[in-house]
């Protein structure tokens, strides 16, 4: 499965900004060893369903270390049977766009 999700906790930075929160969530992503990627509004992570929800539950927690409220948006990909999809499902968009060209 792939999750790509958005979390940020309620406070945040005097300019209103949460990227501190984040980086520590995007941490415990990336220190976990599932494929990720992130980008400007969600980070993806690709794994087994108990696997994957682990790791958004501690990137979660990460984020609100210092905040009494975390606000999660998630959306899965559930597709039994399929791996490296992350960047295999890119790379299906690239090929029918190169052969439109």
């Amino acid at each position: 499965m792939i999750v790509a999700f958005s979390v940020s906790p309620s406070g945040g930075e005097p300019d209103g900004g949460v990227s501190e929160a984040v980086a520590r969530a995007v941490k415990v992503v990336r220190d976990s060893g599932l494929p990720n990627s992130t980008n400007a509004m969600f980070t993806n992570v690709e794994g087994e369903w108990d696997q994957v929800m682990d790791v958004v539950k501690r990137a979660v927690e990460a984020a609100g270390e210092d905040s009494s409220r975390v606000s999660l948006v998630l959306k899965a990909d559930i597709r039994p049977g399929f791996s490296g999809q992350l960047e295999a499902k890119v790379d299906r968009i690239e090929a029918h766009l190169r052969e439109s060209d």
